[in-house]
Formats: C-alpha cells, sequence, structure tokens
C-alpha cells in the first residue's frame, strides 16, 4: 500500500490548528509541521496529533519554509494542507483512493473559502483549483517567498480530487491586518528592484483590482462582503506598490 503524509507549516495556529489536524489524524501515514516561531500553544497541539513537528524560527520564505516540511516526509504522497483548514469527507476518500491508485499527477482540489464568518461564491475566490497532492519524489513547492507553487520536472498530468477543503480565510479585520502584512513584505521583497512602480501605478493596480473582483469577477453577488474584499484587496494592491515606490525613493 502507498503511503500519505501531511505537510504542515504554522505560526501562532493555536486557534485552529486541532480542526484542521482531526481532519486528517485517521488517514494520514504521517503528518509533519513545521513551527516558525509561534509564541502561543501550537506546539502543544501539533504534538498532541504528531512526533513530527520542528521549528526552524529563520524564516526563508512560504515556498522554501514547505521545503523543509516535506525534508521531513518519507511517505509516497504528500498532501499539504494549511491551519485554517479542513478536510471534508469526500475529499478525504478521494485522496485515500488517489493514493491507493498511485498513479502519479499533481492532483487539484476545489477550496471553499470563508470570510468574515461567510461563505464567499464569487469575488474570484470560487472555483480555486490548487495543487495539493502530488508525489514526493516526483514534486516539491517553488522557492517562492509568497504564494507558492507545487512544482516538477517530470511530466505528471493534472487530475482532479472530488470533495473540498474548506478554508476560514479571515475571522476578524484584525486577523486579516496580521495575516496580510507578512504576505504584503514578500511580494515586494521578491520584486524589489525588478521593475519600478510609482504612485500612479499603485492607483491604476488598486482600482484594476476592485473593478476586476467586484465587477468583472462578481463580487457584488456575495453582498456586502463581496464590496468588504474588493476594497480590502484594492487597498492592499495599492500598499504593496506604493512600498516598492518607497524603497526605490529612499534608495536616490
Amino acid at each position: 500500500m502507498s503511503t500519505v503524509g501531511v505537510l504542515l507549516i504554522v505560526k501562532n495556529e493555536g486557534k485552529v490548528l486541532a480542526k484542521c489536524l482531526s481532519s486528517v489524524a485517521s488517514w494520514a501515514d504521517q503528518i509533519v509541521v513545521v513551527d516558525s516561531g509561534s509564541d502561543d500553544d501550537t506546539l502543544e497541539i501539533a504534538r498532541s496529533f504528531t512526533p513530527d513537528v520542528y521549528v526552524y524560527s529563520e524564516w526563508p520564505g512560504f515556498g522554501k519554509q514547505r521545503q523543509i516540511a516535506q525534508s521531513y516526509l518519507n511517505t509516497e504522497w504528500v498532501f499539504a494542507i494549511d491551519a485554517d483548514e479542513e478536510v471534508s469527507a469526500t475529499l478525504q476518500q478521494s485522496i485515500c483512493d488517489a493514493v491507493r491508485r498511485n498513479e502519479p499527477a499533481l492532483y487539484r482540489l476545489n477550496r471553499l473559502s470563508s470570510a468574515f464568518g461567510k461563505r464567499i461564491s464569487h469575488s474570484g475566490w470560487s472555483p480555486d483549483w490548487i495543487v495539493r497532492l502530488y508525489p514526493r519524489l516526483l514534486a516539491s513547492y517553488n522557492d517562492a517567498l509568497v504564494h507558492e507553487k507545487v512544482v516538477s520536472d517530470s511530466a505528471l498530468v493534472n487530475a482532479k480530487l472530488s470533495g473540498h477543503i474548506y478554508h476560514d480565510t479571515y475571522s476578524s479585520l484584525s486577523h486579516y491586518s496580521s495575516k496580510t502584512t507578512g504576505y504584503l513584505k514578500a511580494w515586494a521583497d521578491e520584486r524589489e528592484g525588478q521593475k519600478p512602480s510609482s504612485v500612479s501605478k499603485a492607483l491604476l493596480h488598486a482600482m484594476s483590482c476592485f473593478i476586476k473582483m467586484y465587477l468583472i469577477k462578481r463580487g457584488f453577488l456575495d453582498g456586502r462582503h463581496g464590496f468588504i474584499l474588493a476594497w480590502l484587496a484594492a487597498h492592499s494592491t495599492f500598499y504593496k506598490y506604493i512600498d516598492l515606490w518607497l524603497r526605490e525613493y529612499q534608495k536616490k
């Protein structure tokens, strides 16, 4: 029988981690958790589910941190999950069936996300097909600081899994702020020195982001939550382009 290991990278996820791990503990052959410096009860919760808990505080970026976590796995298959996600029963069965068939492929699943207490069905958030199940020796995450992806040098086919993974994206505005701050900095770090930015470019990208998310991606069908998410996305877009411009300006 082929085996599957679950991969998590975490930091201060004590409020949600137990729910996540409970959704994978019954069928995973191994669970690896790599912590990047939590100061809450994340480590205690992780260790109650698995002995494979490691601390790597020298943050190298999301992609490389996932590579570090994968290096501790010894299973044939890898299933990557975030602490604020939960595997549905249908997806669990689909994962187990794919592992049992043991046919090398990059398996995508459909993530259903909620924000501020509401399931988001439009706004570019749904459907959200992402690769999360893959053969350990044939694929891994890239080196991206943020928005990392699974890549492979082998000619692996793409396949889809049935069922959903449930993602509780933001529980509050303070949660949104703390979660996105690191992403925005990593985005600017990755692009600094590549393409020049400007105030006008920041404004244009922010307006385009709002129009695309709220109108083209039909965020208005998500009601007030759709407007809030489009506005927050536009603000974040403005922030990251302005951050780039300020870095360039201060070097002059």
